[in-house]
């Protein structure tokens, strides 16, 4: 009785001790995967100058060209726009993890990993996590234009730094759908072309750069609708100092729920997606 009872208390207590050891590795492994892949931004810093000029460009068109003849109630165009190209910013900086993969399994770098004894999930994670620390050096350099222009955190330090870390977080959700379109494309031209298409009619129907009232009552509706809009909007609030009432929670919980799921549909795939020549 007492030899069961004590053989019943120590298989849960190495089944936990097995299950901490294997979760301490996968963390061990993403984190050295990510490290692999941010090596290599000194020696391609041209991909981190493109990806920082085109929101640039954006800045200049929309406050220079555009941002004259656009009125926006209750807001200075300035501090209104900026949050949306930071969030259109850090989103279409997602779209490097697709590209990334589709690269790795171009050249088979990803069957190599596969034979290593590593986590398979932490292949996945370390270049999320490593094109997320990118996105952060390209929205630093965005935030030092936004600031020579004139754009200010209205709201406090603390509020701009909470605004900038839910942008991040939403990011890093769109990271897991750009991974997924990584690993089922057939090419690195493929993964390019589909991980932008879509964002484009995201990120403008949207209240990035217009108020969504101001558009065709159908297609206002379907800016409201829209997560980008969501996540723009509590953004903005927090940046300017406004109550952002439940726009926080919400773009929280759907960067939670992309990233749940889409993480669940890409590894799963990834374990069964062959090498491609």
């Amino acid at each position: 009785m007492t030899a069961s009872t004590t053989a019943a208390t120590v298989a849960p207590a190495e089944e936990v001790h097995h299950l901490q050891h294997g979760v301490v590795s996968a963390l061990r492994d993403s984190w050295i995967e990510a490290t692999r892949h941010l090596r290599v931004i000194p020696r391609n810093a041209d991909l981190l100058i493109f990806a920082t000029l085109q929101p640039i460009m954006f800045v200049v068109l929309f406050r220079y060209v555009f941002g004259g003849s656009i009125t926006i109630p209750g807001f200075t165009y300035n501090q209104y726009l900026m949050p949306g190209i930071f969030a259109q910013t850090v989103v279409f900086g997602s779209a490097f993890t697709g590209i990334g993969i589709a690269e790795d399994m171009q050249k088979g770098f990803i069957d190599r990993l596969r034979s290593l004894p590593i986590s398979q999930s932490a292949v996945l994670i370390g270049r999320t996590v490593s094109d997320t620390l990118r996105n952060m050096i390209t929205f630093a350099v965005m935030l030092a234009v936004a600031f020579a222009i004139g754009f200010r955190f209205d709201g406090g330090l603390l509020r701009g730094i909470a605004a900038t870390a839910l942008l991040l977080a939403f990011a890093y959700a769109f990271s897991w759908i750009q991974a997924l379109i990584g690993l089922s494309v057939k090419s690195v031209e493929a993964a390019n072309s589909a991980g932008f298409i879509w964002m484009f009619p995201m990120t403008f129907v949207s209240s990035a750069f217009v108020d969504t009232a101001s558009m065709p009552t159908w297609l206002g509706k379907v800016a409201d609708a829209n997560p980008f809009t969501l996540a723009t909007n509590a953004a903005r609030a927090l940046y300017n100092g406004r109550d952002p009432g439940n726009s926080v929670w919400q773009a929280l919980l759907w960067a939670a729920g992309i990233t749940v799921v889409f993480a669940f549909l890409t590894i799963r795939r990834f374990t069964t997606t062959a090498t491609r020549g």
